[in-house]
């Protein structure tokens, strides 16, 4: 008797602590809101929800609520797409997409110039593409609303598996909640964000979720590309085009010829059958050589070959920031070179501050928080993380399962995950947005990881690159916002099936 009153003691007490334990977990919540967009004369009216749905793991063990803003056509035509889009960082949320381009309404900056101080405008997004799909804007766990929950910690979401993992579960537990599994499905990643959509993709294809597009803006894949390692020339070479496009906006460049393409094209062609040749070369290369490179450097950057020979043809970003302004006390911006602000130190030979950065960030963090409490009706009780940067134990883990070699991380890139996804799905295709002033992720940078695919020409050819005048935000730019919306346009409607 004594026996089965203890073990009655026991399962209650345990079903107790189990549901203390349970209560203890917070709970997802969503705020519900009506919005309307109007692009070519048509008004869409839009259901909006804004908030965190609870995320499980492979056992259906709560391990995040993760934050999302999602806008739903009223009344929708059978089979509409939908498109999953996030920024990059790592550690960002995705407010700069969300009120730059994909969203009903946008924010307006005094592009390229600085912006003043409140009060900020918000004004109809044109330029969306809500009138061909419905988008969920995503914020990984430590950013937006998303948080760790139960027994899971930040680390088990940051870093690059992590991150391909947690996001992969949110867009197919949200297809699921939302009955839009066999809806045509697309992602959409800015910056880390395309680094991000080459695992995902991958991921999505492995589980049985085939995408019918990935859209990349402003892309980077390898990123040996961005690192201006020791001893490693990759980064000289495809950051030069940039520079050079830089070089030829802010008048530095002598002869501009007839546009920038043209311009760009004419330095790819140095950058791939000299400027590389030489640097491969080394100290090898003959003193004549060098000063003729050197001279050919001036003639595509404004920099004197003087300076281009001190650094032995080898000039990085950051001093290049300093360099091309350097007569006038200005610095040039990395998101976006047309940008330029006071150089603070102009004997420096690195930059201190990103003058797009620095113009853009208050309208866009004011403006979009006062949408997210005013419009979408998100409780003011909660608080927006615009990053995860000053999460506690926020240090991102970059290793990534398939890239180790000789037990290190023989390089850090995705795109071995891009090349399986093409080679088992033959009918998806790849949208890159390229920016031609972006000196975060160059364009060239992108074309070489390309080039370097192990594809077929059958595969490579479902990859598409646009291009735009402007930086890594290119739709801060009107005129490429309009050519962006055309673009994506046109590839969700040649990717829909038939």
């Amino acid at each position: 008797m004594k026996i089965r009153i203890l073990i009655a003691v026991f399962l209650v007490s345990s079903f107790s602590f189990a549901q203390q334990k349970e209560d203890s977990i917070p709970k997802a919540q969503v705020f519900e809101s009506k919005q309307a967009v109007t692009i070519d004369g048509k008004t869409i009216n839009l259901n909006a929800k804004a908030g965190t749905m609870e995320l499980k793991d492979e056992n259906n063990k709560p391990i995040a609520l993760f934050g999302f803003t999602a806008y739903f056509k009223e009344n929708p035509e059978k089979n509409r797409p939908i498109v999953f889009a996030y920024n990059g960082g790592p550690g960002s949320s995705s407010y700069w997409l969300h009120m730059g381009i994909m969203g009903p309404k946008r924010i307006v900056v005094d592009d390229p110039n600085y912006n003043q101080a409140a009060p900020y405008e918000l004004v109809n997004n044109e330029f969306s593409i809500l009138d061909m799909a419905d988008v969920v804007m995503m914020d990984p766990v430590g950013t937006g609303l998303s948080v760790p929950i139960g027994e899971a910690t930040g680390k088990d979401f940051w870093g690059v598996d992590q991150d391909i993992r947690s996001v992969s579960l949110f867009i197919m537990q949200f297809l699921k909640e939302h009955g839009r599994l066999n809806s045509p499905k697309y992602i959409l990643g800015e910056s880390y964000g395309t680094f991000r959509n080459a695992g995902v993709m991958s991921y999505l294809l492995g589980k049985g979720y085939a995408l019918n597009g990935v859209i990349m803006v402003s892309a980077v894949f390898d990123l040996r590309t961005l690192f201006f390692a020791p001893n490693e020339d990759m980064s000289y070479v495809v950051y030069l085009p940039t520079m050079a496009a830089t070089s030829w906006y802010h008048d530095r460049v002598a002869n501009k010829g007839t546009d920038l393409p043209t311009f760009v094209e004419e330095v790819r062609q140095f950058t791939e059958m000299e400027y590389a040749p030489a640097l491969f070369k080394g100290n090898n290369i003959s003193q004549e050589d060098k000063a003729m490179i050197a001279n050919k450097l001036q003639a595509f950057t404004g920099i004197d070959a003087k300076i281009w020979l001190r650094a032995d043809l080898r000039i990085n970003a950051g001093e290049y920031f300093q360099e091309l302004l350097r007569d006038e006390a200005m610095t040039v911006g990395r998101l976006d070179s047309r940008y330029k602000g006071i150089n603070l130190d102009p004997m420096s030979m690195d930059s201190f501050t990103d003058p797009q950065s620095d113009a853009i960030s208050s309208a866009y963090t004011m403006g979009f928080l006062d949408y997210f409490h005013e419009d979408l009706k998100v409780s003011k009780d909660l608080n927006y993380s615009t990053s995860a940067y000053s999460k506690p134990g926020f240090n991102w883990d970059w290793k990534h399962e398939g890239t180790a070699s000789w037990g290190a991380n023989a390089s850090v890139t995705t795109l071995p995950d891009m090349e399986d996804a093409l080679s088992k799905d033959p009918n998806v295709k790849i949208l890159i947005m390229n920016g031609y002033y972006d000196l975060a992720t160059v364009f060239y940078g992108v074309e070489h990881s390309i080039a370097h695919l192990n594809l077929p020409k059958s595969a490579s050819d479902r990859i598409i690159m646009t291009y735009y005048e402007a930086g890594h935000m290119m739709y801060t730019h009107l005129p490429s916002a309009k050519l962006f919306r055309e673009d994506l346009k046109g590839f969700i409607q040649d990717t829909l099936r038939k």
